[in-house]
């Protein structure tokens, strides 16, 4: 893997050249580590997915003279889009109907004239099936995101780069990548071997689509019945043949599962403190330290960490989402539902009970006929975590009657 990944790298010299490694200050002092960051969220689509999609079309246009299609949520697009337009070929383009405006937008800027897009189905699964069916009846050659090998070579290309890089004399301890299919974690992975390094590796999925550490577990891949497409760079099904062979034999216990809502609190971080524009697959990697550091929050002191931060195309409309989740995850935010009774003086008695630092960002009747009491729905908001024991503790000493939704996502997805 480390030579053709060396001469994918050369042949992508063409387009952008190598993305910054940096150490990142503030997460080094957070974590008492040195933790650098692969900043792949600054290629020209703000991905690593053109590293795959160029090389696979490099190698197959001296002997395809027909279009290329693909199946992607947004990033896998961008770098197909980028590289049809660079070879000058026709290209089709099946996303999700779910898929971030921004993505969508990019990829027709990226791909111009040389590609056409069709919205179809949730999810990736879906999508990719309609675009297998478009490649068998239209003679188009599919370009698929990371099943395939030249794809992983061009993935590689992230770990060749970093290979000189890297300080020298100064050993990898730790690699922490996030996984979707599992193009990127198999490239770099054979890369590191290849080259000799002896390090520990990582891998991170979003918590709602766990698709290879559930696969590892059972000793075969498996295809999940349902996921959550909020990290929709990250969220498949089923992870890729080609990589699941590659990494079964890999330990399911150093594959985290990453919760969704944790993420956004850190693409807000991020964001806030140190101006990066990460998606939520972009962030997964450095969210994965949280877990990493252990419970005291010291078991990374004096290691060099890698993170990977995949991607940087955040659809800035979600961002009163991600605000929303990442409260949630903080414990800055819940919700309640109360049994209000109606009755003069009933919502005095209920603000007294708040604290100096406690805020309603939310007081919704959900039943306004009830003749004794009414439910109602209350957001509070806070400015730390601790602060809602106490509160509740008064709740129940006053006789209210409520129940905390914060964690019902059907609940809540319904109400709030």
């Amino acid at each position: 893997m480390l030579g053709a990944a060396r001469r994918a790298q050369k042949a992508l010299r063409e387009l952008f050249g190598p993305t910054p490694l940096q150490q990142n200050a503030y997460l080094s002092e957070r974590y008492g580590a040195e933790i650098w960051l692969k900043r792949e969220d600054l290629t020209p689509v703000r991905s690593y997915k053109l590293r795959g999609a160029f090389n696979f079309m490099r190698k197959s246009v001296m002997h395809h003279e027909g279009g290329f299609v693909c199946a992607s949520a947004g990033n896998h697009a961008q770098g197909f889009a980028f590289a049809c337009r660079h070879f000058g070929r026709k290209g089709t383009v099946f996303m999700p109907v779910t898929t971030p405006s921004q993505k969508i937008g990019k990829t027709r800027a990226f791909g111009g004239e040389f590609v056409d897009i069709e919205l179809i189905g949730d999810i990736f699964d879906q999508c990719n099936e309609a675009a297998k069916e478009y490649a068998s009846h239209n003679a188009a050659l599919m370009v698929p995101p990371f099943d395939h090998t030249d794809i992983i070579e061009g993935q590689g290309t992230v770990m060749t780069e970093v290979l000189e890089q890297w300080p020298d004399g100064q050993p990898l301890d730790h690699l922490v990548l996030p996984v979707g299919g599992g193009g990127l974690a198999t490239g770099m992975l054979a890369v590191a071997e290849d080259a000799g390094l002896s390090l520990q590796a990582t891998l991170c999925e979003p918590a709602g689509a766990p698709s290879l550490k559930r696969s590892l577990e059972a000793g075969e891949r498996l295809k999940l019945p349902r996921i959550d497409g909020f990290v929709d760079g990250a969220a498949v099904a089923q992870i890729g043949e080609l990589p699941f062979n590659a990494l079964r034999d890999f330990d399911p216990d150093a594959v985290l599962s990453i919760p969704e809502n944790r993420v956004c609190s850190t693409i807000v971080e991020m964001l806030n403190i140190e101006g990066i524009v990460l998606e939520p697959a972009g962030a997964l990697s450095i969210d994965a330290l949280k877990d990493l550091a252990g419970p005291d929050g010291r078991a990374l002191e004096g290691k060099r960490v890698l993170c990977v931060t995949s991607g940087g195309n955040f659809d800035f409309e979600r961002l009163p989402e991600v605000k929303e989740r990442a409260l949630r995850s903080e414990g800055l935010k819940k919700y309640f539902i109360f049994r209000f009774p109606q009755r003069p003086g009933a919502l005095r008695d209920f603000l007294s009970l708040l604290g100096p630092k406690d805020d309603i960002v939310r007081f919704e009747y959900l039943k306004k006929s009830a003749r004794n009491f009414g439910s109602v729905v209350i957001g509070i908001e806070t400015d730390h975590p601790s602060n809602f024991p106490a509160l509740i503790a008064r709740f129940d000493e006053a006789g209210w009657e409520w129940q905390d939704i914060t964690g019902n996502d059907l609940l809540a997805n319904l109400l709030i």
